[in-house]
């Protein structure tokens, strides 16, 4: 079988389960479930892989879902990533009444292109011919968020850095894998268009707490020390640091207040606030979170109150792979059309791919299908085939461009590749970061 035989026999298979891969993701859709948390999730990826005769092992950083298929040489692997988790929304009208969830980031969708990726290449046999092995990942915890449950993980000694990919590599799950790849559905995108971007944000994240002194807020306001006034001068120091961000580095900081006192007939005594601070280069984003806890110190000043400052590991920027990029460009291409694949520039959202991308090479398209802002009520699919059906075919193609004729693409592009971290430098580098 030459390679465009095997690109058809591909698309063929992903044709055949085409219903059952939408089933799939209307199923994923109707029970979301938050990070670290997606158990039932996880249970029908694990259903799906065993129905697809593939071995897996689940419950990896708490509940994550990996099965592999081994190519022709043992020194080259590839994976390819879905994610579990959901984003909160209480507003969208297919939310989880109780956990407010819904996937209005699309993981559903991405999980769905995985497991099509795994139909067409593994299912099929394919894999056999590929010059490397493949592993398909479910992933948790990619959304950032209920960091405070997240810590409370961290002390029962259940995880140490609180996105799913950034644990994956702590345990050493990708220290066989020598490049990777997902998609990502595109927001407002409802056309059948396929977008590349250089790159994405990454991110600090923090969690403040004010301590005050409560006092009766109406008969003797004097004797407190208002912890929410002293957060409120917090923020508003933020605010006033924004004209000293570079406008080329994307800095963007974006707090909320998650306890903002307990009755309103007394004086705030305990305070808390979560935000990240997002840029595109890792200095930049080290330089304002500096800015950011001089402001955020300074409002606990002016009032008399305490504040403790907790930083955590978020992502790294995203660097994607140009010829990887390259090679999914010009397989979309042969599906919708040049016209309708572009290139863009930093997108301001972040993912940790970009923490898998300076270990190796890595690629984050987004793909159209979806109406709507993402993390919105609005957010949802309109074309099914697009939203995971056709960026299936893309993937898969793109992986046998790859890794076919043993593997001599990748190879090659994993040896031009300089990596920023190895595994241990990259966990010393975020955990210099929290300590200081």
């Amino acid at each position: 079988m030459d390679k465009d035989a095997a690109k058809r026999k591909a698309m063929e298979a992903i044709d055949a389960q085409s219903n059952r891969l939408t089933e799939f993701a209307r199923d994923i859709w109707a029970h979301p479930e938050l990070g670290f948390k997606e158990t039932r999730t996880a249970t029908k990826v694990a259903e799906y892989f065993e129905e697809l005769g593939l071995a897996y092992r689940d419950k990896i950083a708490i509940t994550g879902v990996r099965a592999d298929v081994e190519g022709t040489r043992d020194d080259l692997r590839m994976a390819i990533f879905g994610e579990l988790d959901a984003v909160t929304c209480r507003e969208h009208p297919d939310a989880d009444p109780d956990t407010a969830a819904i996937h209005a980031c699309g993981h559903h969708a991405q999980l769905a292109v995985m497991m099509g990726t795994a139909i067409a290449l593994a299912s099929t046999g394919i894999h056999e011919q590929l010059g490397a092995g493949l592993s398909f990942i479910a992933v948790p915890a990619e959304e950032f968020i209920e960091l405070e449950y997240r810590e409370q993980l961290k002390e029962q000694g259940k995880l140490e850095f609180f996105g799913g990919k950034q644990e994956l590599i702590r345990l050493g799950e990708l220290d066989d894998v020598n490049l990777a790849a997902m998609v990502h559905s595109a927001a407002e995108l409802p056309e059948r268009k396929v977008q590349l971007a250089a790159g994405n944000n990454g991110f600090v994240a923090k969690t403040v707490r004010y301590r005050g002194q409560e006092a009766h807020a109406g008969a003797a306001p004097f004797y407190g020390v208002n912890a929410l006034n002293a957060a409120m001068l917090g923020l508003m120091g933020i605010h006033a640091q924004r004209e000293t961000f570079k406008d080329e580095d994307s800095i963007r900081v974006h707090p909320i207040i998650t306890r903002g006192g307990d009755l309103v007939n007394i004086v705030p005594a305990d305070v808390a606030i979560e935000t990240y601070v997002r840029g595109k280069k890792t200095d930049a984003i080290l330089d304002a979170s500096a800015k950011v806890n001089r402001a955020l110190q300074g409002g606990a000043y002016a009032i008399g109150a305490e504040v403790d400052i907790t930083e955590l590991p978020g992502y790294l920027p995203m660097r994607s792979n140009p010829t990887m990029n390259d090679l999914f460009a010009a397989n979309a291409a042969g599906f919708l059309g040049e016209e309708n694949v572009a290139r863009v520039g930093f997108r301001g959202g972040s993912t940790d791919m970009g923490d898998i991308s300076h270990l190796m090479p890595a690629i984050h398209p987004y793909i159209g299908g979806i109406e709507g802002r993402g993390h919105a009520r609005d957010f949802r699919v309109v074309d099914e085939e697009m939203a995971w059906l056709i960026p299936a075919k893309i993937m898969a193609a793109t992986v046998i461009d790859l890794l076919w004729d043993d593997g001599r693409e990748a190879e090659a592009l994993i040896a031009d590749f300089e990596p920023v971290y190895g595994r241990e430098d990259y966990l010393q580098m975020w955990r210099d970061t929290i300590e200081g």
